[in-house]
């Protein structure tokens, strides 16, 4: 076997290094890398450079943590996986001593080493790669590998929901179409609501979130989103219930105040990069602001959605790269001359020319 992983070497530019296959420890599987789903995050990281810089200027940088493959060989004390098992991960393993993870929100444990940042920023876009079995799980029969890496950033958005009560009758407003955005919807669809409004400026990611069950999807450059929805002919100058901020945008963190109905729910999904201001005199009648974290316990609900087939991630995928091509498929991510229509891109890496 022989293992390479696409390095950060500065802002905009990969290279892929030669590296060994790493040895698994007692606990570990190791794993044959098939899919990377890239994420707003890892497209972030490209371009800017990590969101948090590490503390050595030689630490390598790698991307990506939404992945799924095969496993290649196992640690000594693991039970339950076996090479050959098709299996995916989840990125963010806790320290399991603190006292979030000892109440069971481990997505908040100061101490998790999530992948493609601190404090070890080992990425997923390799060949070969380590993972401790307890954050691992099989793939079910009748989801791809290629649907499994995207288990990762669908648990987001199952999240997402269920913090937000997302139930039958809820009456919805998803500020942002993009890969959270969709999934935020597929996740509440899944829960049973049926009125949901998707809002974004892109006419490629308004089709898609008509075709993944959007009731109405809003191009915010064409209306007035605010006066519309408030309306007599929609919800009404009371507003709506349950509002998802989705985007990371702060002028659609303002908007979410001015839709929010007394008594509602703001839910912070996008990573929000600078203060935001909040007009609380608009929302001093009992609305909760609530802020999402990645996800905790949601895997297994979220597999099982995909299975069943309430939960579509296949159809969100735009773009498949070759891991070859990994310095492509970011370029095209963030270059606004490139116009590549990209929704959710993916990176192949078994059985792309050199991976083997």
């Amino acid at each position: 076997m022989k293992n390479s992983k696409a390095i950060l070497v500065e802002p905009k530019h990969f290279e892929i290094k030669g590296t060994p296959v790493p040895e698994p420890g007692p606990n570990d599987i190791l794993l044959k890398v098939e899919y990377v789903g890239m994420c707003g995050s890892d497209i972030h990281g490209f371009e800017f450079g990590p969101f948090i810089p590490p503390k050595d200027p030689n630490q390598e940088i790698g991307l990506g943590h939404e992945v799924a493959g095969e496993v290649a060989a196992v640690g000594e004390s693991v039970t339950g996986f076996r090479v050959g098992d098709k299996v995916l991960i989840e990125p963010g393993v806790p320290d399991g001593s603190c006292g979030y993870c000892r109440e069971g929100r481990y997505n908040i444990c100061p101490g998790v080493d999530f992948m493609a940042t601190q404090p070890n920023y080992r990425g997923a876009l390799c060949q070969y790669m380590l993972h401790p079995a307890e954050w691992t799980y099989h793939v079910p029969e009748g989801m791809s590998t290629m649907e499994a890496a995207l288990v990762e950033p669908a648990a987001v958005g199952m999240h997402a929901a269920i913090l937000g009560g997302a139930q039958l009758g809820s009456h919805i407003v998803i500020l942002g179409g993009g890969t959270i955005g969709l999934m935020t919807l597929q996740a509440c669809l899944s829960l049973g609501a049926t009125d949901v409004t998707v809002v974004d400026i892109i006419p490629s990611k308004l089709a898609l979130a008509k075709e993944l069950g959007a009731k109405e999807v809003l191009n915010g450059k064409e209306v007035d989103v605010v006066s519309y929805l408030c309306s007599d002919e929609k919800f009404g100058d009371h507003g709506v219930g349950l509002v998802f901020e989705c985007s990371g945008s702060p002028f659609l963190a303002q908007q979410a105040v001015q839709l929010v109905a007394r008594g509602g729910k703001i839910m912070m999904v996008g990573t929000q990069s600078s203060p935001v201001p909040i007009d609380f005199l608009k929302i001093n009648r009992e609305v909760t602001i609530q802020t999402s974290f990645r996800y905790c316990n949601d895997y297994p609900r979220t597999i099982e959605a995909i299975v069943s087939g309430r939960f579509n991630v296949k159809d969100m995928v735009t773009n498949i790269y070759d891991y070859r091509d990994v310095q492509v498929a970011f370029t095209d991510a963030i270059d606004p001359e490139k116009k590549v229509d990209m929704v959710k891109g993916v990176v192949k890496v078994a059985g792309t020319p050199g991976c083997e």
